[in-house]
């Protein structure tokens, strides 16, 4: 059974989305603030976190920075107001999953949790084959997220990794910046091109000899970005 946690102040809509999510078979924990928030996922392993961005205590993006601070992994499903894009943007730079914008459908909520279940086994199935890709001083273990470029261990965010896993997974694939918005950040994000053209700049940085000149992740001059298939 899937563990949510709800992270909303408002005690009506914690409780209508608790009540929603309980009829579909999940099992839900209500955090008010985000201080608690932040204690509940250091003690418990959750399959999905619902992150209201307005919180007392800690904002919902500390709340976020915190969470994917933490070894495991953990799908963030961030509550937004409809009135701000720079809300979004955030979000989604520090490490949020997807955003459903307030106020919201109860429909529209499930299916974008659903969506993230079913993205989580997707990507575990394939990692069962494969625990590591290997691209000469390159490797990356999709078991532990470690990543290593010779003997140097790589930092990465939960982002700048999925990318990576993404390409490494495909090489000589051709994505457009929309297809990694859809598969990486998940549906719902057009027009946040340069969400994903600031991550691979980063990513770049990280990775790259010389980042002007990469070796790795490649542009494919009006289209999109590739990884190189010729190591």
């Amino acid at each position: 059974m899937k563990n949510v946690l709800i992270v909303e102040d408002n005690h009506d809509i914690a409780s209508l989305i608790q009540m929603h999510l309980a009829d579909t078979g999940y099992q839900t924990v209500i955090s008010s603030d985000g201080l608690s928030a932040v204690e509940h996922t250091n003690n418990t392993k959750f399959d999905l976190v619902i992150l209201d961005l307005m919180l007392p205590k800690m904002d919902g993006l500390d709340v976020c920075r915190s969470i994917r601070k933490q070894s495991s992994y953990t799908p963030i499903l961030m509550l937004t107001s409809k009135s701000s894009e720079l809300d979004r943007v955030l979000g989604l730079e520090v490490g949020a999953d997807d955003y459903v914008t307030k106020p919201f459908s109860i429909r529209e909520l499930l299916a974008r949790v659903k969506s993230q279940f079913r993205r989580a086994e997707a990507t575990t199935l394939s990692d069962s084959m494969v625990n590591e890709l290997v691209f000469d001083d390159l490797q990356v273990n999709l078991d532990t997220r470690r990543v290593t470029l010779g003997d140097r261990n790589i930092d990465l965010t939960a982002k700048e990794f999925d990318l990576l896993h993404k390409f490494a997974q495909n090489p000589g694939r051709v994505y457009t910046r929309s297809q990694l918005l859809d598969s990486v950040w998940g549906y719902g994000h057009e027009g946040y091109e340069h969400t994903v053209n600031s991550h691979i700049n980063r990513l770049r940085s990280k990775i790259e000899i010389k980042p002007a000149h990469p070796r790795y992740i490649l542009t494919v001059w009006g289209v999109g970005y590739k990884f190189n298939d010729k190591l």
